[in-house]
């Protein structure tokens, strides 16, 4: 993480008690968001996206960092594995690949995302909630 901070991509950054409290807020909003209501699967799967994106940007809080405005929501999930541990790597391959489709469905076009990708987004954010509670 300090490397990252020397090359300029993480800046540090003093969390708080209501920060994190407030980011939490957002998680359950988002996962009751997207498990409920009449929305499309691209529209529940960005909600989801978001919540997994928090939780990520909760461990990098509490490591002392802050991503800089470049590539922000890429280099935040590419901290899991480097915070959780190398056995997250795959988890950060798959939101990073989540980040790609969700731009895609939220910039260039609809129905990107079924049901079933929705659904497991949803509950890998659900699990992820567990972990960064723990």
């Amino acid at each position: 993480m300090k490397q990252w901070a020397d090359n300029g991509w993480l800046r540090p950054h003093k969390t708080s008690a209501q920060e994190v409290e407030n980011l939490l807020l957002i998680v359950n909003r988002d996962l009751k968001d997207a498990k409920e209501g009449e929305i499309s699967q691209d529209w529940r799967f960005g909600i989801a996206y978001n919540a997994a994106l928090k939780l990520c940007t909760i461990l990098l809080h509490a490591e002392g960092y802050k991503p800089e405005r470049t590539l922000q929501h890429y280099r935040t999930i590419q901290a899991l594995p480097l915070i959780l541990g190398s056995s997250r790597k795959r988890d950060a391959q798959y939101l990073d690949a989540c980040r790609i489709k969700r731009n895609t469905a939220e910039y260039d076009q609809i129905g990107v995302a079924s049901k079933v990708e929705a659904a497991e987004l949803i509950t890998f954010a659900e699990d992820l909630r567990q972990v960064v509670l723990t």
